[in-house]
């Protein structure tokens, strides 16, 4: 089939090579490149490398909906658009241009979790499954019937290893799906709208750590958290991003709510039901480094303590 091909995050390109691998790729949609960095250097996305390197045409309208954008889209005419993580709305005209029409890889088992942030929603509401749909487009957030769903175990896993772990389950998926639509044998399933719930997309409040969580809620918004929403405490006086944790030893040491202990190997912090061992940290204006050797830089007290950043 001749695919039109949108996406913009790693999380695509897994996508975009069984596409290129099986069928006819026309196009490569993907956000315009932006500033980046102190320098405010044009980076481009993870799609458009690896567009450019096999030789594809990309395209980078910086929006869907002008009359030309339109109009160039519907000169390739591709048979069916597949579309992950493109990071726009798509319009009518273009939902309805392709013959077979448009197909979205969304990461999640639909309907649970619609919307922006999927992955980091699922791992902040403690499931323990989630996965990728194979859904047809409609004008609605990501609410199209789906005609295949693979789940994914969440696990300890962080936003990016379970985007990860999506990314590598979603382009069979989606294979078996565009095979069906050509000879005609799809199934699609609609959408439950009582099971239905939003992934609005993570803000700096949801994954924040305070002294009043308790262990397992902390650990959550830690995996949950990343460059565009960190998870920030304040320790000893030094604001930080927490980007790795584990779970104490059941036989460890205890420390109280609010109060943090250095070891010679650990710096734990203490949480509503027991302490987190802090792996992987970055103080405010500071390099990434272990949370030991953080620990090993504090004034040993008796008085140590933590809390939300202000």
């Amino acid at each position: 089939m001749r695919v039109v091909f949108m996406g913009t995050p790693s999380f695509a390109v897994p996508t975009l090579q069984a596409l290129m691998a099986s069928h006819e790729v026309v196009g490569v949609y993907t956000r315009p490149d932006m500033p980046s960095g102190r320098g405010r250097t044009l980076k481009t996305s993870a799609v458009k490398g690896a567009a450019v390197a096999a030789g594809l045409r990309v395209l980078q309208p910086s929006s869907l909906r002008d009359p030309a954008a339109i109009a160039e889209f519907l000169s390739l005419t591709a048979d069916v658009c597949v579309v992950a993580a493109y990071g726009a709305i798509l319009p009518r005209e273009v939902l309805e241009g392709p013959p077979l029409g448009c197909v979205n890889l969304h990461a999640s088992l639909l309907p649970r979790w619609r919307g922006a942030a999927p992955v980091q929603r699922a791992i902040l509401a403690g499931d323990e499954t989630t996965g990728v749909s194979i859904m047809r487009m409609e004008e609605g957030l990501d609410t199209g019937p789906y005609a295949d769903q693979v789940p994914v175990d969440v696990g300890g896993l962080s936003a990016q290893g379970l985007t990860d772990a999506i990314a590598l389950v979603a382009p069979q998926a989606l294979l078996r799906v565009l095979e069906a639509i050509a000879n005609g044998t799809a199934t699609w399933t609609a959408q439950d709208e009582s099971r239905a719930t939003y992934a609005a997309k993570v803000a700096a409040a949801d994954v924040s750590l305070s002294p009043d969580l308790d262990a397992a809620t902390a650990s959550r918004r830690v995996r949950a958290s990343g460059r565009s929403a960190p998870a920030r405490c304040e320790i000893a006086g030094t604001c930080v991003t927490v980007t790795r944790v584990a779970a104490a030893a059941e036989d460890g040491f205890a420390v109280a709510p609010g109060k943090v202990l250095t070891t010679r190997h650990d710096l734990l912090l203490g949480f509503a039901d027991g302490p987190l061992v802090v792996e992987r940290m970055t103080p405010q204006g500071r390099s990434d480094m272990d949370g030991a050797s953080f620990g090993r830089g504090l004034r040993a007290t008796d008085t140590l303590t933590w809390g939300a950043c202000v």
